[in-house]
């Protein structure tokens, strides 16, 4: 049975994946940063096909450890690694670029978005890379979001959501340069944005509005209050830029279309960053 890694997997996206991947019979290793926290993996625990491990993306030495530890599990290899952890914080979410209460608050929004979503991105791909190297599928998923697609963002006049955007965008090139490398010997790297969806833990399912879309948070636990004036007017943005869009889909749609697309994909679409739908349309 094929082998995967789920990144991020205590909650949101990345339960559902391993739900999804379970369900298909293969073989999941679910990486958490506080897997005995996450009830969902908790709940999962009877599976034979699954197995939970700890790891902090941003740590490398948890990272080694895991893949020691998958290795042992799978015999020494991994078919597919989906790198779903991401940092994203509501504080800040409502500046411009030039509208951060100082110079300080500025640096730690960037650097904790760039430790997650670039740096440990690197990191797990890094040491995940000589097990896929001996796997079958030898194939990388990387969770973006159409916020770093330059062109969405100008014809959105989306000016918010500075530095999780940013890394975002740097996690493009982070794919394209593992393409680079690996296309030629039978890789694929594929970074998917998800749509918009609806992954906090206590959303409300009766709002008419959106959760920006968004990987796993892994920094972050509280659910967005969809009242505040701020996503208001984001979810006005989105139906403005695709005025068909209806709002959020679930998890579970999510992801399911994200697998038919990933399953899909060979190394001919190594490198390339599309949506949900297999294409640039992020809604």
């Amino acid at each position: 049975m094929p082998s995967y890694v789920v990144a991020g997997a205590s909650r949101g996206l990345g339960l559902e994946f391993v739900k999804q991947l379970l369900a298909k019979g293969n073989l999941v290793l679910a990486l958490a940063r506080n897997p005995d926290k996450s009830t969902g993996l908790q709940e999962l625990k009877g599976e034979k096909n699954l197995h939970i491990l700890k790891a902090d993306i941003t740590k490398p030495d948890e990272l080694r450890a895991a893949v020691a530890e998958t290795g042992k599990i799978t015999g020494g290899s991994l078919d597919v690694l989906i790198n779903n952890a991401a940092y994203m914080t509501f504080e800040n979410t409502f500046n411009a670029i030039d509208e951060y209460e100082s110079d300080a608050a500025l640096a730690k929004s960037f650097n904790d978005h760039w430790d997650t979503n670039v740096l440990g991105v690197v990191y797990t791909t890094n040491a995940f890379i000589p097990l896929l190297a001996k796997g079958q599928l030898k194939k990388v998923l990387n969770l973006s979001t159409g916020l770093a697609d330059p062109a969405a963002n100008l014809d959105l006049e989306f000016d918010q959501n500075v530095a999780y955007s940013v890394s975002k965008c740097a996690l493009e090139m982070v794919n394209v340069k593992y393409a680079a490398k690996y296309r030629k010997e039978g890789w694929t790297f594929l970074a998917i944005s998800p749509g918009v969806v609806n992954t906090a833990e206590e959303a409300r399912t009766s709002s008419p509005l959106p959760q920006p879309d968004r990987t796993t948070v892994s920094h972050t636990s509280t659910a967005p209050d969809w009242a505040i004036p701020g996503l208001q007017a984001m979810a006005a943005k989105f139906q403005k830029y695709a005025p068909t869009w209806t709002g959020p889909i679930t998890a579970t749609e999510s992801v399911g279309k994200m697998l038919s697309v990933f399953d899909k994909a060979g190394p001919e679409l190594s490198g390339k960053f599309v949506s949900h739908h297999g294409n640039r349309e992020w809604l």
